[in-house]
């Protein structure tokens, strides 16, 4: 989906300096760790026991084969495997260079397979609530930021019913987003390359995606220009859409998160834009917004499931 623009920033000051006691509670998504999961330290006398070795190695293959343990093993191993594959997908790329298909394969593999629980997610988190607020039309989106460097970033959207992150794009960007559980609908479009334009700020689009989707389902990806470089995601049930961005926003740089308007082609008559009446459903008029939506409310929580990097 790839919203995260200057949120990323923006959500990693809120949850550093605000959000220390998040909506989920301490600890909910912790894996446990190595020492809760140690046997109580054992007696004198077992200490002194002639057969210590042999106990020792005992315990250590007990640990080996201990359950607990090796689901917390597997819990970790997807998230840490998607962040090695973005630096090594990602290494050689930069703004509108796009990686090569063999390595889009390859991540977009990893994260077909991703679950929720490999990020600490279950659609019964107070995330996928809705909540009445005042004078707002749909509900807050909560954002879990899991890493970003200058090459590459990963986050998680999490949609209550109802929750929309309206029209944006994703300037010189390849983005990956994984529907990890929920049915969503979403709605992209690509520029038409050379139309004249409307005005300054409106140009002619063709709808590349208008669909529902239902989780598990593949990955979608979109490049720098096309396979829906604009677009808009609505949740019809609790979502958590993973989204990979390569390079991430950056304002400094010229890469900022751009939010749109879409008027039907027959809104707008332009010289030289001539499109066949059966097909004029599949192109609209997208219009640059000149600030923010008002009913979008996007919240930072700290992620809280499996570690990323070390």
């Amino acid at each position: 989906m790839g919203y995260e623009m200057n949120l990323a920033a923006k959500t990693e000051k809120e949850v550093l300096e605000l959000q220390k006691e998040v909506i989920l509670g301490k600890n909910q998504c912790k894996s446990p760790t190595v020492d809760s999961l140690k046997p109580k330290n054992p007696s004198p006398a077992s200490a002194n026991s002639p057969s210590r070795s042999k106990k020792k190695k005992k315990n250590r293959r007990r640990k080996m084969a201990n359950p607990v343990m090796a689901e917390t093993a597997a819990e970790v191993l997807p998230v840490r495997r998607l962040f090695n594959t973005c630096k090594e997908v990602f290494a050689d790329c930069g703004p509108g260079i796009v990686p090569s298909e063999e390595k889009i394969q390859r991540l977009r593999a990893i994260l077909d397979d991703m679950k929720p629980e490999d990020v600490g997610l279950t659609p019964r988190m107070p995330y996928f609530r809705v909540t009445s607020e005042r004078g707002r039309q749909s509900p807050s989106i909560t954002y879990l930021h899991l890493y970003d460097c200058d090459m590459f970033s990963i986050g998680i959207f999490c949609l209550p019913p109802s929750g929309v992150i309206p029209l944006h794009n994703h300037p010189q960007m390849t983005v990956f987003s994984k529907l990890l559980f929920g049915t969503m609908h979403i709605k992209s479009y690509d520029w038409v390359a050379d139309a004249p334009m409307e005005d300054p700020v409106t140009r002619l689009a063709k709808v590349k995606v208008d669909s529902t989707f239902t989780a598990p389902c593949n990955t979608s990806i979109l490049y720098p220009a096309d396979g829906g470089n604009m677009h808009c995601f609505t949740a019809e049930t609790p979502c958590a859409v993973l989204d990979v961005l390569g390079p991430p926003y950056s304002d400094p740089e010229g890469r900022h998160c751009t939010y749109f308007l879409d008027f039907p082609y027959s809104n707008f008559s332009v010289d030289g834009v001539i499109i066949p009446e059966e097909e004029r459903e599949g192109y609209a008029w997208l219009r640059e917004r000149d600030d923010n939506p008002e009913d979008l409310n996007v919240v930072g929580a700290l992620y809280r499931g499996p570690k990323v990097d070390e």
